[in-house]
């Protein structure tokens, strides 16, 4: 079933034209910076290739992807095979649309329903907004969904994932703040096999206000989610603010090592003009971005495609 729900609901016209209007910032200044630099047929030198290397830092693609294209531009201009802008163009195109490609891994399979989904991330990356948004884009698609609240350490937390469940239609199994997360999402399971749901959102903690380890509690949700129907969690998505560029990679990183994460939704991309962030997190994690949010309506979270988001950013 999982397969089915991270699908497109919306004709691709219609979601790429959002795409476009959520990445207008990135678009503007990545596209008329590089006009800029490759205007009126410039010589393609070291010179150029030096403000080139600015361009691409500054939308936030990243050190390392940025030094490859560099060197993979050096390597095409000594055997002249790299005459125009055109071609530069092209080059870069090429070769962040192979760093995308290599970070893709399909969802889990789904041998016994309900499918699991995991949602971490540190608090106001917008990660129960997001849940929202995932449980109305499954029940456009035609299935049934449960939302688990599992942060209970955060006072209004509970109170917002209900108001996202009346919202959209979906019921929320809730226990107290304060109770054990993993007990909440053992009785969600428990609930969705009985209901026979197809899809189990499972809010998690951002930061905890114990002693306890967060990596630890998620690990031991992840076994409790075992337990209960083997396979489970089919995906455990991280929720990162476009906004917070770099700096969020190191908090990233650690989710992906702790959490077993195996997908990104990068929200608030329609809030910066360095969504280049998208490249940096393909290339330094090797994790797939699953959705980008680039809006305020539920309808403005979409499934990433990695040929139509560097049509959005690089099309003038």
């Amino acid at each position: 079933m999982i397969q089915t729900l991270f699908g497109a609901t919306e004709p691709e016209p219609s979601l790429f034209e959002k795409l476009k209007r959520g990445v207008e910032k990135t678009r503007a200044g990545l596209v008329s910076r590089l006009d800029d630099v490759l205007a009126g047929g410039k010589q393609i030198d070291a010179d150029l290739l030096e403000e080139l290397e600015a361009i691409l830092l500054g939308a936030d693609l990243g050190v390392r992807t940025t030094s490859e294209i560099l060197e993979a531009a050096r390597q095409r201009l000594d055997r002249r095979q790299l005459n125009d802008a055109r071609e530069l163009r092209q080059l870069i195109q090429e070769h962040l649309l192979e760093v995308l490609r290599a970070a893709e891994k399909p969802a889990a399979p789904v041998t016994e329903p309900p499918a699991v989904i995991l949602v971490v991330g540190v608090n106001g990356s917008g990660k129960t907004t997001t849940i929202g948004k995932l449980a109305q884009r499954y029940r456009d698609s035609g299935a049934t969904v449960l939302l688990a609240a599992a942060d209970t350490f955060r006072a209004a937390a509970i109170e917002q994932l209900e108001i996202w469940g009346r919202r959209t239609g979906v019921d929320v199994i809730a226990q107290k703040p304060g109770a054990d997360p993993s007990a909440v999402l053992f009785d969600a399971l428990q609930a969705a096999r009985a209901r026979q749901v197809d899809c189990v959102i499972v809010d998690t903690a951002g930061r905890l206000h114990t002693k306890s380890n967060l990596m630890a509690e998620l690990e031991k949700m992840r076994r409790t989610a075992s337990r209960v129907l083997p396979g489970a969690p089919h995906e455990v998505l991280l929720v990162m603010d476009a906004t917070t560029g770099q700096n969020g990679l190191e908090q990233a990183r650690r989710f992906t090592e702790s959490a077993g994460v195996t997908g990104i939704v990068l929200t608030k991309l329609d809030g910066t003009a360095k969504g280049g962030v998208v490249i940096a997190i393909a290339r330094e994690l090797g994790t797939p971005i699953r959705f980008v949010g680039v809006g305020e309506q539920a309808a403005d979270l979409l499934p990433f495609a990695p040929e139509k988001f560097l049509s959005s950013i690089l099309q003038a």
